[in-house]
Protein backbone atom coordinates (compact mmCIF):
# COMPACT_ATOMS: atom_id res chain seq x y z
CA UNK A 1 0.00 0.00 0.00
CA UNK A 2 1.27 3.67 -0.99
CA UNK A 3 2.77 5.67 2.37
CA UNK A 4 0.50 8.87 2.42
CA UNK A 5 2.45 12.25 1.63
CA UNK A 6 3.09 13.77 5.39
CA UNK A 7 0.41 16.65 6.20
CA UNK A 8 1.60 17.17 9.48
CA UNK A 9 1.05 20.92 9.36
CA UNK A 10 -2.06 20.52 7.36
CA UNK A 11 -3.97 18.89 10.55
CA UNK A 12 -2.10 21.52 12.83
CA UNK A 13 -3.31 24.15 11.00
CA UNK A 14 -6.90 22.75 11.13
CA UNK A 15 -6.73 22.05 14.63
CA UNK A 16 -6.00 25.63 15.48
CA UNK A 17 -8.49 26.92 13.49
CA UNK A 18 -11.01 24.80 15.07
CA UNK A 19 -10.36 26.77 18.14
CA UNK A 20 -10.52 30.24 16.71
CA UNK A 21 -12.72 30.38 13.12
CA UNK A 22 -16.72 28.04 13.85
CA UNK A 23 -17.12 25.52 11.28
CA UNK A 24 -13.03 25.43 11.01
CA UNK A 25 -13.41 26.91 7.00
CA UNK A 26 -14.78 29.81 5.35
CA UNK A 27 -16.59 27.53 2.50
CA UNK A 28 -18.20 24.13 3.58
CA UNK A 29 -16.41 22.57 1.05
CA UNK A 30 -13.10 22.83 2.37
CA UNK A 31 -13.55 21.05 5.00
CA UNK A 32 -11.01 18.11 5.83
CA UNK A 33 -14.45 15.60 6.36
CA UNK A 34 -15.42 16.59 2.20
CA UNK A 35 -12.15 14.58 1.83
CA UNK A 36 -9.82 12.22 3.65
CA UNK A 37 -9.20 13.65 6.74
CA UNK A 38 -5.65 12.67 7.75
CA UNK A 39 -4.42 11.56 4.28
CA UNK A 40 -5.47 15.10 2.32
CA UNK A 41 -3.73 17.85 2.43
CA UNK A 42 -5.96 20.82 4.48
CA UNK A 43 -3.80 23.99 3.20
CA UNK A 44 -2.13 25.13 0.44
CA UNK A 45 1.63 27.79 0.17
CA UNK A 46 0.97 28.30 -3.27
CA UNK A 47 -0.75 27.49 -6.26
CA UNK A 48 0.25 27.24 -10.09
CA UNK A 49 -1.32 26.27 -13.49
CA UNK A 50 -3.06 22.80 -12.89
CA UNK A 51 -0.96 22.15 -9.50
CA UNK A 52 -0.65 23.25 -5.79
CA UNK A 53 1.83 22.92 -2.90
CA UNK A 54 0.48 22.02 0.46
CA UNK A 55 1.97 23.83 3.63
CA UNK A 56 4.09 20.55 3.75
CA UNK A 57 5.73 20.49 1.12
CA UNK A 58 3.67 18.34 -1.40
CA UNK A 59 2.75 19.09 -4.96
CA UNK A 60 -0.89 17.57 -6.07
CA UNK A 61 -2.04 18.15 -9.67
CA UNK A 62 -5.69 20.01 -8.90
CA UNK A 63 -9.41 18.74 -10.09
CA UNK A 64 -10.80 20.72 -7.88
CA UNK A 65 -9.61 24.18 -8.71
CA UNK A 66 -11.58 26.35 -5.74
CA UNK A 67 -14.77 24.82 -6.32
CA UNK A 68 -14.61 25.83 -10.62
CA UNK A 69 -13.70 29.31 -9.43
CA UNK A 70 -10.29 28.61 -11.59
CA UNK A 71 -10.73 28.14 -15.01
CA UNK A 72 -7.85 29.31 -16.95
CA UNK A 73 -5.81 27.98 -14.28
CA UNK A 74 -3.60 28.71 -10.98
CA UNK A 75 -2.50 32.20 -11.05
CA UNK A 76 -2.75 32.75 -14.33
CA UNK A 77 0.24 35.21 -15.49
CA UNK A 78 -2.01 37.37 -18.40
CA UNK A 79 -4.66 37.78 -15.59
CA UNK A 80 -2.33 38.25 -12.56
CA UNK A 81 -0.49 40.56 -14.86
CA UNK A 82 -3.50 42.74 -15.61
CA UNK A 83 -4.19 42.16 -12.01
CA UNK A 84 -0.66 43.86 -10.61
CA UNK A 85 -1.31 46.84 -13.37
CA UNK A 86 -3.92 47.77 -11.42
CA UNK A 87 -3.11 47.43 -8.04
CA UNK A 88 -0.49 49.93 -8.74
CA UNK A 89 -3.26 52.25 -10.57
CA UNK A 90 -5.26 51.73 -7.25
CA UNK A 91 -7.32 48.97 -6.28
CA UNK A 92 -10.06 50.94 -5.23
CA UNK A 93 -11.13 54.25 -5.71
CA UNK A 94 -13.32 57.14 -4.37
CA UNK A 95 -14.96 57.93 -7.61
CA UNK A 96 -16.07 55.08 -10.74
CA UNK A 97 -13.94 53.11 -12.16
CA UNK A 98 -14.02 53.52 -16.05
CA UNK A 99 -13.59 49.82 -16.04
CA UNK A 100 -16.97 49.30 -14.64
CA UNK A 101 -18.31 50.25 -17.95
CA UNK A 102 -15.97 48.74 -20.14
CA UNK A 103 -16.58 45.39 -18.61
CA UNK A 104 -20.54 45.89 -18.88
CA UNK A 105 -20.22 46.00 -22.30
CA UNK A 106 -17.74 43.20 -22.64
CA UNK A 107 -20.69 40.90 -20.68
CA UNK A 108 -23.46 42.62 -23.21
CA UNK A 109 -21.63 41.46 -25.68
CA UNK A 110 -20.74 38.11 -24.77
CA UNK A 111 -24.04 36.67 -22.61
CA UNK A 112 -27.26 36.60 -24.47
CA UNK A 113 -29.61 37.59 -21.94
CA UNK A 114 -27.34 40.45 -20.84
CA UNK A 115 -28.45 44.28 -21.37
CA UNK A 116 -27.57 45.99 -18.23
CA UNK A 117 -25.21 44.51 -15.33
CA UNK A 118 -25.02 45.03 -11.37
CA UNK A 119 -21.90 43.77 -9.69
CA UNK A 120 -21.28 42.14 -6.65
CA UNK A 121 -17.98 39.86 -5.19
CA UNK A 122 -19.80 36.35 -5.34
CA UNK A 123 -22.05 34.06 -6.37
CA UNK A 124 -24.33 33.65 -3.48
CA UNK A 125 -24.12 37.71 -2.82
CA UNK A 126 -25.51 37.79 -7.08
CA UNK A 127 -28.58 35.33 -6.30
CA UNK A 128 -29.92 37.24 -3.62
CA UNK A 129 -29.50 40.80 -5.67
CA UNK A 130 -31.03 38.86 -8.20
CA UNK A 131 -33.98 37.93 -5.92
CA UNK A 132 -34.14 41.37 -4.58
CA UNK A 133 -34.52 42.45 -8.18
CA UNK A 134 -36.95 40.19 -9.77
CA UNK A 135 -39.63 40.63 -6.23
CA UNK A 136 -38.90 44.26 -6.74
CA UNK A 137 -39.87 44.66 -10.00
CA UNK A 138 -42.89 41.93 -10.27
CA UNK A 139 -44.36 43.01 -6.06
CA UNK A 140 -44.74 39.44 -5.62
CA UNK A 141 -42.78 37.96 -2.85
CA UNK A 142 -42.57 33.92 -3.86
CA UNK A 143 -39.40 32.44 -5.79
CA UNK A 144 -39.29 29.10 -7.21
CA UNK A 145 -36.07 27.45 -7.18
CA UNK A 146 -34.07 23.95 -8.18
CA UNK A 147 -30.21 24.52 -7.61
CA UNK A 148 -27.58 25.72 -5.49
CA UNK A 149 -28.24 29.40 -4.91
CA UNK A 150 -26.11 30.18 -2.01
CA UNK A 151 -26.39 30.95 2.12
CA UNK A 152 -28.45 33.75 2.05
CA UNK A 153 -31.98 33.56 3.99
CA UNK A 154 -33.88 34.07 1.26
CA UNK A 155 -32.86 30.86 0.01
CA UNK A 156 -32.31 28.79 3.04
CA UNK A 157 -35.59 29.21 4.26
CA UNK A 158 -36.69 26.90 1.95
CA UNK A 159 -35.78 24.45 4.66
CA UNK A 160 -38.66 25.57 6.41
CA UNK A 161 -40.16 23.17 3.93
CA UNK A 162 -39.64 20.24 2.47
CA UNK A 163 -38.09 18.44 -0.32
CA UNK A 164 -40.74 17.59 -2.94
CA UNK A 165 -38.38 14.14 -3.66
CA UNK A 166 -37.15 13.12 0.00
CA UNK A 167 -39.77 14.86 2.26
CA UNK A 168 -36.79 15.62 4.21
CA UNK A 169 -35.02 19.05 4.31
CA UNK A 170 -34.27 20.66 0.55
CA UNK A 171 -30.87 20.60 1.99
CA UNK A 172 -30.33 17.81 4.31
CA UNK A 173 -27.73 18.38 6.90
CA UNK A 174 -28.70 22.24 7.05
CA UNK A 175 -31.21 23.17 9.77
CA UNK A 176 -32.27 27.05 8.94
CA UNK A 177 -30.96 27.93 12.10
CA UNK A 178 -30.80 32.33 12.15
CA UNK A 179 -33.34 32.38 9.20
CA UNK A 180 -36.39 33.98 9.80
CA UNK A 181 -39.44 31.88 10.16
CA UNK A 182 -41.19 34.81 8.32
CA UNK A 183 -39.89 33.68 5.33
CA UNK A 184 -41.43 30.06 5.06
CA UNK A 185 -42.79 29.67 2.14
CA UNK A 186 -41.75 32.75 0.09
CA UNK A 187 -39.14 30.14 -1.34
CA UNK A 188 -40.51 26.73 -2.81
CA UNK A 189 -38.47 23.91 -4.40
CA UNK A 190 -39.04 21.92 -7.78
CA UNK A 191 -37.22 18.85 -8.67
CA UNK A 192 -35.52 19.61 -11.67
CA UNK A 193 -37.10 18.31 -15.24
CA UNK A 194 -40.59 17.52 -13.45
CA UNK A 195 -42.77 19.91 -15.41
CA UNK A 196 -46.04 18.52 -13.82
CA UNK A 197 -44.68 19.60 -10.41
CA UNK A 198 -43.53 23.16 -11.43
CA UNK A 199 -47.14 23.82 -13.27
CA UNK A 200 -48.71 22.38 -9.96
CA UNK A 201 -46.57 24.87 -7.79
CA UNK A 202 -47.09 28.14 -9.88
CA UNK A 203 -51.18 27.25 -10.17
CA UNK A 204 -51.23 26.99 -6.39
CA UNK A 205 -49.51 30.16 -6.28
CA UNK A 206 -50.89 31.80 -8.39
CA UNK A 207 -49.92 35.69 -9.17
CA UNK A 208 -47.64 35.32 -6.03
CA UNK A 209 -44.54 33.96 -8.26
CA UNK A 210 -41.84 36.65 -8.98
CA UNK A 211 -39.11 34.30 -10.40
CA UNK A 212 -38.15 30.94 -11.01
CA UNK A 213 -34.21 30.70 -10.48
CA UNK A 214 -32.77 27.65 -11.39
CA UNK A 215 -29.18 25.91 -12.86
CA UNK A 216 -29.71 25.22 -16.45
CA UNK A 217 -27.87 22.00 -15.69
CA UNK A 218 -24.69 20.55 -13.24
CA UNK A 219 -23.97 17.63 -14.38
CA UNK A 220 -25.85 16.52 -17.38
CA UNK A 221 -27.50 18.28 -20.56
CA UNK A 222 -31.27 19.09 -20.13
CA UNK A 223 -33.95 16.35 -21.47
CA UNK A 224 -34.85 18.17 -24.80
CA UNK A 225 -37.17 20.94 -24.70
CA UNK A 226 -37.55 20.69 -21.00
CA UNK A 227 -35.99 24.57 -20.44
CA UNK A 228 -37.97 26.18 -23.28
CA UNK A 229 -40.62 24.54 -21.09
CA UNK A 230 -39.56 26.09 -17.98
CA UNK A 231 -39.46 29.74 -19.73
CA UNK A 232 -42.82 29.67 -21.30
CA UNK A 233 -44.90 28.47 -18.49
CA UNK A 234 -43.14 31.04 -16.22
CA UNK A 235 -43.90 33.38 -18.98
CA UNK A 236 -47.39 32.31 -18.88
CA UNK A 237 -47.53 33.29 -15.49
CA UNK A 238 -45.43 36.66 -15.79
CA UNK A 239 -42.90 35.68 -13.84
CA UNK A 240 -39.02 36.08 -14.30
CA UNK A 241 -36.74 33.82 -15.36
CA UNK A 242 -33.31 33.41 -13.81
CA UNK A 243 -30.61 30.97 -14.98
CA UNK A 244 -27.98 30.79 -12.18
CA UNK A 245 -24.66 30.01 -13.60
CA UNK A 246 -22.23 30.69 -11.21
CA UNK A 247 -20.85 26.70 -11.28
CA UNK A 248 -21.96 25.59 -15.26
CA UNK A 249 -21.04 29.00 -17.10
CA UNK A 250 -18.68 30.28 -19.03
CA UNK A 251 -17.11 26.61 -20.08
CA UNK A 252 -19.16 24.93 -22.80
CA UNK A 253 -19.50 28.33 -24.06
CA UNK A 254 -18.26 30.90 -23.01
CA UNK A 255 -21.54 33.11 -23.56
CA UNK A 256 -22.55 30.46 -20.84
CA UNK A 257 -25.23 26.80 -21.14
CA UNK A 258 -27.63 29.22 -22.13
CA UNK A 259 -25.95 30.11 -25.33
CA UNK A 260 -24.98 26.74 -25.37
CA UNK A 261 -28.83 25.29 -25.26
CA UNK A 262 -29.97 28.36 -27.05
CA UNK A 263 -32.26 28.88 -24.19
CA UNK A 264 -31.99 33.01 -23.06
CA UNK A 265 -33.21 33.29 -19.96
CA UNK A 266 -34.47 36.77 -18.08
CA UNK A 267 -31.74 37.59 -15.87
CA UNK A 268 -28.52 35.55 -15.03
CA UNK A 269 -26.01 35.29 -12.47
CA UNK A 270 -22.46 34.81 -12.74
CA UNK A 271 -19.20 34.57 -10.70
CA UNK A 272 -16.28 31.98 -10.20
CA UNK A 273 -14.52 31.20 -12.86
CA UNK A 274 -15.25 34.50 -14.65
CA UNK A 275 -12.61 36.36 -13.16
CA UNK A 276 -10.09 33.27 -12.82
CA UNK A 277 -10.00 33.60 -8.81
CA UNK A 278 -10.14 37.06 -7.84
CA UNK A 279 -13.38 38.18 -6.07
CA UNK A 280 -16.39 38.97 -8.14
CA UNK A 281 -19.82 38.42 -10.00
CA UNK A 282 -22.47 39.73 -11.60
CA UNK A 283 -26.56 39.85 -12.03
CA UNK A 284 -27.11 40.58 -16.30
CA UNK A 285 -30.62 40.73 -17.70
CA UNK A 286 -32.93 41.95 -19.98
CA UNK A 287 -33.36 45.77 -19.76
CA UNK A 288 -36.81 45.32 -19.07
CA UNK A 289 -36.22 43.83 -15.73
CA UNK A 290 -32.92 45.31 -14.68
CA UNK A 291 -33.63 49.28 -14.84
CA UNK A 292 -36.14 49.25 -12.35
CA UNK A 293 -33.27 48.31 -9.92
CA UNK A 294 -31.71 51.86 -9.96
CA UNK A 295 -34.81 52.80 -7.95
CA UNK A 296 -33.84 50.03 -5.27
CA UNK A 297 -31.24 50.59 -2.37
CA UNK A 298 -28.56 47.67 -3.38
CA UNK A 299 -25.48 48.99 -2.51
CA UNK A 300 -21.83 48.30 -1.38
CA UNK A 301 -18.67 49.81 -1.47
CA UNK A 302 -16.22 46.90 -2.57
CA UNK A 303 -18.74 46.12 -5.52
CA UNK A 304 -16.85 48.69 -7.20
CA UNK A 305 -13.47 47.42 -6.51
CA UNK A 306 -10.90 47.52 -9.26
CA UNK A 307 -9.12 43.90 -8.93
CA UNK A 308 -12.43 41.95 -9.73
CA UNK A 309 -13.33 43.93 -12.74
CA UNK A 310 -9.58 44.20 -14.07
CA UNK A 311 -9.55 40.23 -13.62
CA UNK A 312 -12.46 39.50 -15.51
CA UNK A 313 -11.74 41.71 -18.78
CA UNK A 314 -8.46 39.88 -19.02
CA UNK A 315 -10.38 36.18 -18.10
CA UNK A 316 -12.88 36.89 -20.51
CA UNK A 317 -10.65 37.60 -22.87
CA UNK A 318 -8.17 34.89 -22.38
CA UNK A 319 -11.60 32.86 -22.67
CA UNK A 320 -12.02 33.58 -26.04
CA UNK A 321 -8.31 34.09 -27.58
CA UNK A 322 -7.48 30.76 -26.23
CA UNK A 323 -11.02 28.83 -27.97
CA UNK A 324 -12.12 27.56 -24.59
CA UNK A 325 -14.86 25.88 -25.23
CA UNK A 326 -12.68 22.98 -27.86
CA UNK A 327 -10.06 22.98 -25.21
CA UNK A 328 -12.31 21.95 -22.41
CA UNK A 329 -14.16 19.51 -24.36
CA UNK A 330 -10.85 17.83 -25.47
CA UNK A 331 -9.15 18.26 -21.99
CA UNK A 332 -12.85 16.48 -20.68
CA UNK A 333 -12.96 13.87 -23.32
CA UNK A 334 -9.30 12.41 -22.64
CA UNK A 335 -9.71 12.47 -19.32
CA UNK A 336 -13.11 10.43 -19.24
CA UNK A 337 -11.05 8.12 -21.75
CA UNK A 338 -8.64 7.42 -19.16
CA UNK A 339 -10.46 7.28 -15.84
CA UNK A 340 -12.87 4.75 -17.96
CA UNK A 341 -9.61 2.57 -19.11
CA UNK A 342 -8.64 2.75 -15.11
CA UNK A 343 -12.06 1.30 -14.35
CA UNK A 344 -11.95 -1.32 -17.04
CA UNK A 345 -8.79 -2.37 -16.09
CA UNK A 346 -9.48 -2.72 -12.30
CA UNK A 347 -12.70 -4.75 -13.31
CA UNK A 348 -15.35 -2.86 -11.45
CA UNK A 349 -18.35 -1.33 -12.40
CA UNK A 350 -19.07 2.22 -12.94
CA UNK A 351 -17.98 5.06 -15.37
CA UNK A 352 -16.76 8.74 -15.61
CA UNK A 353 -19.71 10.61 -15.96
CA UNK A 354 -20.87 14.36 -16.77
CA UNK A 355 -19.95 17.36 -19.09
CA UNK A 356 -16.40 17.56 -20.06
CA UNK A 357 -15.61 20.29 -17.72
CA UNK A 358 -17.14 18.63 -14.66
CA UNK A 359 -16.76 15.02 -14.63
CA UNK A 360 -17.52 12.32 -11.76
CA UNK A 361 -16.41 8.84 -10.64
CA UNK A 362 -19.24 6.89 -10.78
CA UNK A 363 -18.68 3.27 -9.09
CA UNK A 364 -21.45 0.79 -8.44
CA UNK A 365 -21.15 -0.79 -5.17
CA UNK A 366 -22.01 -4.29 -4.36
CA UNK A 367 -24.96 -5.08 -2.31
CA UNK A 368 -24.75 -4.62 1.85
CA UNK A 369 -21.68 -2.12 0.97
CA UNK A 370 -21.72 1.33 2.15
CA UNK A 371 -20.81 3.47 -1.01
CA UNK A 372 -19.72 6.12 0.91
CA UNK A 373 -16.60 3.72 2.48
CA UNK A 374 -15.73 3.34 -1.54
CA UNK A 375 -15.57 6.54 -2.52
CA UNK A 376 -13.67 7.79 0.71
CA UNK A 377 -11.43 5.06 -0.22
CA UNK A 378 -10.49 6.50 -3.94
CA UNK A 379 -10.49 10.05 -2.52
CA UNK A 380 -7.55 8.78 0.30
CA UNK A 381 -5.74 6.56 -2.72
CA UNK A 382 -5.85 9.05 -4.97
CA UNK A 383 -4.09 11.46 -2.26
CA UNK A 384 -2.05 9.18 -1.51
CA UNK A 385 -0.70 9.73 -5.26
CA UNK A 386 -0.68 13.08 -5.08
CA UNK A 387 -3.90 13.80 -6.86
CA UNK A 388 -6.08 15.89 -5.41
CA UNK A 389 -10.13 15.35 -6.08
CA UNK A 390 -13.33 14.76 -4.05
CA UNK A 391 -14.42 12.70 -6.56
CA UNK A 392 -14.89 14.78 -9.56
CA UNK A 393 -12.54 16.58 -11.97
CA UNK A 394 -13.03 20.29 -12.71
CA UNK A 395 -10.18 20.88 -15.41
CA UNK A 396 -8.34 24.47 -16.36
CA UNK A 397 -7.13 25.19 -19.29
CA UNK A 398 -3.73 24.57 -17.71
CA UNK A 399 -4.31 20.79 -17.21
CA UNK A 400 -2.03 19.21 -20.26
CA UNK A 401 -1.54 15.55 -21.19
CA UNK A 402 0.74 14.58 -18.66
CA UNK A 403 -1.66 15.65 -16.39
CA UNK A 404 -4.13 13.38 -17.45
CA UNK A 405 -1.94 10.83 -18.08
CA UNK A 406 -0.84 10.85 -14.54
CA UNK A 407 -4.17 11.06 -13.06
CA UNK A 408 -5.09 7.69 -14.82
CA UNK A 409 -2.29 5.99 -13.85
CA UNK A 410 -2.98 6.75 -9.90
CA UNK A 411 -7.04 6.13 -10.36
CA UNK A 412 -5.82 2.67 -11.88
CA UNK A 413 -3.52 1.70 -8.75
CA UNK A 414 -6.71 3.49 -6.37
CA UNK A 415 -8.98 1.46 -8.32
CA UNK A 416 -7.07 -1.72 -7.85
CA UNK A 417 -6.98 -1.45 -3.90
CA UNK A 418 -10.97 -1.17 -3.79
CA UNK A 419 -11.18 -3.68 -6.13
CA UNK A 420 -8.63 -5.97 -4.01
CA UNK A 421 -10.75 -4.28 -0.89
CA UNK A 422 -14.01 -5.68 -2.21
CA UNK A 423 -12.51 -9.27 -3.55
CA UNK A 424 -10.95 -9.86 -0.03
CA UNK A 425 -13.79 -8.21 2.52
CA UNK A 426 -11.65 -5.83 3.93
CA UNK A 427 -12.00 -2.34 2.59
CA UNK A 428 -12.24 -1.39 6.47
CA UNK A 429 -8.66 -2.11 7.13
CA UNK A 430 -7.45 -0.40 3.84
CA UNK A 431 -9.60 3.29 5.01
CA UNK A 432 -7.42 4.89 7.67
CA UNK A 433 -9.73 7.75 7.51
CA UNK A 434 -13.40 8.11 8.28
CA UNK A 435 -15.71 8.15 5.90
CA UNK A 436 -15.93 11.76 3.87
CA UNK A 437 -19.40 13.66 4.14
CA UNK A 438 -21.19 15.28 1.53
CA UNK A 439 -21.60 19.11 3.29
CA UNK A 440 -25.78 18.75 2.14
CA UNK A 441 -27.27 17.71 -0.79
CA UNK A 442 -28.47 20.26 -3.45
CA UNK A 443 -31.78 20.57 -5.37
CA UNK A 444 -30.66 19.14 -8.55
CA UNK A 445 -30.57 16.25 -10.32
Amino acid sequence: MNSSPDVTRSLELYRRAGELIPGWTQLISRRADQYANGVSPIYAQRAKGSRFVDVDGNEYIDWVNAVGAVILGHADEVVDNAVKEQIDRGSIYTLNSPLEVELAEVLCQTIPSAEMVRYTKGGGEACSVAARIVRGVTGRDKILFCGYHGWHDWYQAANFGVDPASGEYPFAGIEPIGVPKALAETVIPFVYGDMARLTALFEKHRGEVAAVMMEPTRSDLPPAGYLESVKSLVHEHEAVLIFDEVSCGWRMSIGGMQEYLGVTPDMTVVAKAMSNGFPMGAVVGARKWMEPAARMFISSSYWSDNVGLAASLATIRELKRRDSATQFRDIGEKLRAALNQAISDAGLQGACTGLPYNLALSLAAPSGIDPRKISTLFVQEMARRKIYTNGTFKATLAHNDADIRQTGEAAAQALAVIKSGLDQGDLDRRLVVDLKKEPFRRQVR
